[in-house]
């Protein structure tokens, strides 16, 4: 297993499930600093699919997310979940399906049967951690 320390520095392409276009949202401002620091992001959210946050188009779902890049040889390498614990378990799944290399569960949202089912499928677990905060407290 990884550090986030290696997650970080390994990892090109963000999917971020549950991003929402309201810029005071945490999802949002973490999302647009990935951005600032040369991630690429995925917005995922149902809610929004077809239009565009951050200049990046809304996938409804993971899979979609990741067979657009697929198109064009690259894959997701974080999942960044800003959803509730109890939505966690399908995402974690969908996370496997797409081969993804990391399950990234936000501040205070934990769910231990998501994250032993991503680790069992060898994904990098990381829970109740800010992505922001982690890539801030590494990189200065």
């Amino acid at each position: 297993m990884r550090s986030i320390a290696q997650i970080l520095s390994d990892s090109k392409t963000i999917a971020i499930v549950g991003l929402s276009d309201k810029p005071e949202r945490a999802s949002h401002e973490v999302a647009a600093y990935l951005q600032q620091h040369g991630y690429r992001i995925l917005p995922v959210n149902p809610s929004y699919a077809g239009q565009a946050i951050l200049g990046e188009p809304v996938f409804a779902t993971l899979q979609e997310a990741a067979d657009a890049l697929a198109a064009d040889g690259q894959r997701i390498d974080i999942v960044d979940c800003f959803r509730k614990a109890d939505d966690i378990p399908p995402i974690a799944r969908d996370a496997i399906a797409v081969r993804a290399g990391c399950l990234w569960m936000q501040l205070d949202i934990e769910n231990q049967a998501a994250a032993d089912l991503a680790r069992a499928a060898g994904l990098d677990v990381v829970m109740n951690h800010c992505i922001k905060i982690e890539h801030r407290s590494l990189n200065g």
